[in-house]
């Protein structure tokens, strides 16, 4: 088993800085998810891992040696990428095979490992098959294959299921999900911009934005308790609702007023000094229910409703401007297209950021 630490790590090209002092600890055997928006610099920071990229500063560690300075092909990585990258002319047992024969293992070792990753990836049936006569799941599993035949300590994934159908990046991922639980002391760090992959395949996600770590935790707890606004509205599907708010009451509770004149308590201590600051309150979609009566958090009008069958989507209008706000209903619902409706929600699920984006803490996250 094989962990990593970065310490400060940095890049810049030329007078452009991408990636600004990381500090991570990756434990061995852990599945770790880079995700952020397109340019946040997952990949640049997994390709430095992989020596692909050179490191401008700090110190890359894997399994407690230095590797700063190390050839990708001596650091015991194998990589996947988001192309499969396959030699069409070869078979699949010698597309896996290939890297092992360029470094002159023996025949039997060869044989061995090929089709052991075969058996892990239920690739058997095909090993005598081009790749043109396999489908883009099957191929990008035989890209995972080459790279299990290398018999690694930290197994790369730069978005390799960015180029499959949605039926196939289920399944794919699927597939990846068992070979983690199949390989349970191999180091394994993905690449996504998929916060929904991030949240299924994980044991850790690291969020990044703009070449900075926002934060570092279990996809449960960035989903329950997100360090930030950009968190809160990077994980979960549809984002969280942010409402501009303005703090009237701080203490053990606090009384906060929405944009639209509504009082709202929530269970979130904040210092009396807070008082008569600017907020944001924010509650996910999935967590709101419609209010009958004065018991609500906000009312507006229903702009939108996509039934989509397991849930029914309502776009509420008349809060924020050119900003709806999303609610999430289990099941089929009607329209009420163009009705006034109020929602509610639980005071455990609410949430509250300071002027600055960052959360206010609850008593109970310590």
């Amino acid at each position: 088993m094989t962990g990593l630490t970065l310490t400060d790590i940095r890049k810049s090209y030329g007078s452009v800085d991408v990636i600004h002092g990381i500090d991570l600890e990756i434990q061995e055997g852990e599945f770790v998810v880079f995700v952020g928006p397109s340019g946040c610099g997952k990949s640049t920071l997994l390709r430095m891992i992989a020596g692909l990229e050179d490191i401008t500063g700090g110190t890359l560690k894997i399994d407690g040696e230095t590797v700063n300075d190390i050839p990708p092909s001596k650091r015991g990585i194998a990589m996947v990428f988001q192309s499969y990258a396959l030699y069409p002319h070869m078979t699949v047992y010698d597309n896996m095979a290939f890297g092992m024969r360029i470094a002159k293992e023996s025949k039997e070792e060869i044989d061995r490992r090929v089709r052991s990753a075969a058996a892990i990836l239920q690739l058997e049936p095909y090993l005598d098959r081009l790749p043109k006569a396999l489908s883009g799941g099957q191929r990008q599993r035989v890209a995972i294959g080459r790279a299990i035949c290398r018999d690694p300590k930290v197994f790369l994934f730069d978005e390799p299921l960015s180029n499959l159908d949605a039926a196939l990046r289920v399944a794919t991922r699927i597939e990846i999900n068992k070979l983690h639980e199949s390989m349970p002391n191999s180091t394994m760090i993905y690449v996504t911009h998929d916060q929904v992959e991030a949240m299924t395949l994980a044991d850790r996600i690291v969020v990044l934005s703009a070449g900075h770590i926002e934060q570092v935790g279990a996809p449960i707890e960035l989903y329950n308790r997100p360090a930030n606004l950009f968190v809160a509205q990077f994980i979960g599907s549809p984002a969280m609702n942010i409402i501009p708010a303005k703090i009237e009451s701080a203490g053990a509770q606090t009384t906060v007023t929405l944009t639209g004149g509504k009082s709202v308590t929530v269970d979130i201590p904040t210092d009396p000094a807070e008082s008569g600051k600017e907020a944001s309150f924010g509650v996910r979609p999935e967590d709101l229910t419609v209010a009958e009566g004065d018991d609500f958090i906000f009312e507006g009008e229903v702009a939108l409703a996509e039934q989509l069958g397991e849930v029914t989507l309502y776009y509420i209008e008349g809060l924020v401007k050119d900003q709806p706000i999303i609610a999430k209903m289990p099941g089929n619902h009607p329209s009420r297209r163009g009705e006034r409706v109020r929602f509610t929600a639980g005071r455990e699920t609410l949430h509250l950021f300071d002027a600055a984006g960052q959360t206010y803490r609850r008593s109970s996250d310590g």
